[in-house]
């Protein structure tokens, strides 16, 4: 890691002192050290201070707490963020230096008070936010401001690209650029894996970055690590996507946006997720592997992240307009959101159902989602007529081509390209869930159906998940299995089997017989 160097102007020289360093082997999250109370107090250095760390000739910003117990006089206590970064050991010798106020504080209180923000003084927030000059309240500030006070598509578009600089860029060199993103809430959703060995046999290049599972039963990265290892550098996934024109890769790996994790790690505990960060979170890691198009996949209904129609066509709006601003060509595709889409629920399952449809099988609703997502891109980037994309899509799909570039991109990630449906282990521990009554399949909850299959142990355990066997207007009799549940342990199975009581995540409707007159 190249570390950015403080401006000298700023450092108050005449408040500085030598401690050696005491280093906990213990994550904080954050820079932060910990200074003797008595020390801190004579240097007049108090508790959220931040100071300048010099050691080795590097020097980094910190968060300063305060202890008599952890730290003796003379010592200054470094967590593993630290220690590793300034290259000292236990006792080595570590300069603490005052700093100066961070100017985003100004611009942090700006944004309170209802005004807007310039792109330089984002550009200032997120640089200090890289520094660790900011602490977690002024960060949680900043992120409810943006929450209560809503953004400009002008700040939008200043924080994309402010968060793009702030990692680092993959520059490929060639053209065209495709990327896809779904805004999630569907279980089993596992799209991506199809539309890109799709989109890649076309001759378009695809360097996807997906997440893992926050809430979920499985994320992209999740389901894509039982194939291949998806924890890729930019250099790897650089040669990988010129060899095969795409990869899936888990965008946690890499430097791509990297103040988008820290603004992650802000929102998630405050539960606040402001739109416009999340179309800036969204739109910055599309700008940063160099995507000139993207389709964006709304999911909408009940029991989806977004119930409401028009809310799915103001965001959508969003999403052209702010990506129009920033060279990207964008369509959205709002979805039924309220039914899972396949079969297998958590990382095995899905990927099953994700080798059957490359294949030439599995479930429809994944494979026709997937050619309607994947033709939209081809369209995009000129590879066939407006209208032409679905059908140019699945024949890629049954030709056998999108398989093999399925194959080509596992083997290249370091996987077997020979794996089959079949060759993927699940849980060998069962239980079905039946129909207590004949009826008519109402609806089919994503949200519990998710929280079943974590109870089961996915995604940290990929064979444990959730297999369907009904959908969303199917007739159904009592007696018939509705789903599966698999866990690669007895008790975690039992954990999953008493996380169903009392929970109905599969609602059906008595038949209603009528006679007309």
């Amino acid at each position: 890691m190249v570390e950015k160097k403080i401006d000298k102007e700023e450092v108050w020289k005449f408040k500085e002192y030598v401690c050696r360093a005491k280093c906990f082997d213990i994550r904080a999250g954050s820079r932060v050290a910990i200074l003797n109370r008595s020390d801190a107090y004579s240097n007049d250095i108090y508790e959220n201070h931040r100071v300048v760390l010099s050691a080795d000739h590097k020097e980094l910003v910190s968060i300063v707490d305060l202890s008599n117990d952890l730290v003796r006089p003379g010592e200054v206590g470094l967590f593993i963020e630290l220690f590793e970064e300034l290259g000292v050991r236990e006792g080595d010798p570590v300069k603490v230096m005052h700093t100066s106020r961070p100017a985003s504080i100004d611009y942090i209180k700006k944004k309170m008070d209802g005004h807007e923000l310039s792109h330089l003084q984002i550009d200032t927030v997120m640089e200090e936010l890289m520094q660790n000059r900011l602490s977690e309240g002024e960060l949680a500030s900043f992120i409810t401001s943006l929450y209560i006070r809503g953004m400009t598509d002008s700040e939008v578009v200043g924080l994309t690209q402010s968060i793009v600089k702030s990692g680092e860029i993959l520059a490929l060199g060639k053209k065209p650029i495709a990327d896809k993103h779904c805004i999630g809430g569907v279980a089993g959703n596992r799209t991506t894996m199809i539309i890109v060995p799709i989109v890649a046999a076309a001759g378009v290049y695809m360097p996807k970055t997906s997440s893992r599972s926050i809430t979920s039963a499985a994320g992209t990265a999740d389901t894509m690590e039982v194939l291949a290892p998806v924890a890729l550098d930019v250099s790897e996934m650089k040669e990988i996507v010129l060899k095969c024109n795409a990869c899936i890769a888990w965008g946690g790996a890499m430097k791509l946006a990297a103040a988008d994790d820290k603004l992650i790690r802000i929102r998630n505990p405050l539960s606040l997720d402001p739109k416009g960060v999340m179309l800036a979170s969204i739109l910055a890691k599309k700008k940063a592997v160099g995507a000139q198009y993207a389709v964006i996949d709304i999911p909408v209904g009940r029991g989806a992240k977004i119930a409401d129609p028009h809310e799915a066509n103001r965001l959508a709006h969003d999403f052209i307009n702010i990506g129009k601003q920033l060279g990207i060509t964008i369509e959205v595709l709002t979805t039924d959101g309220s039914d899972p889409i396949g079969n297998g629920i958590g990382p095995a399952l899905e990927c099953r159902d994700v080798l059957s449809v490359l294949a030439g099988g599995g479930p429809a609703d994944l494979r026709d989602k997937s050619c309607q997502l994947a033709g939209i891109l081809m369209e995009l980037c000129g590879r066939c007529k407006k209208g032409d994309g679905q059908a140019l899509a699945a024949d890629i799909l049954t030709s056998g081509k999108a398989m093999a570039k399925m194959r080509q991109i596992i083997e290249l990630q370091g996987g077997n390209p020979n794996v089959t449906p079949e060759s993927i282990s699940i849980g060998g521990h069962k239980h079905r869930v039946i129909a207590e009554k004949t009826g008519r399949v109402s609806f089919v909850d994503n949200k519990m159906l998710s929280k079943i299959a974590r109870a089961a142990g996915a995604p940290v355990d990929k064979g444990a998940g959730i297999y369907l066997h009904c959908e969303q207007g199917d007739k159904v009799k009592e007696g018939d299995v509705l789903f599966e549940i698999f866990a690669e342990s007895e008790s975690k199975l039992d954990f999953a089997i008493k996380a169903l009581e009392g929970w109905n995540p599969i609602e059906l409707q008595k038949f209603v017989l009528s006679t007309m007159k």
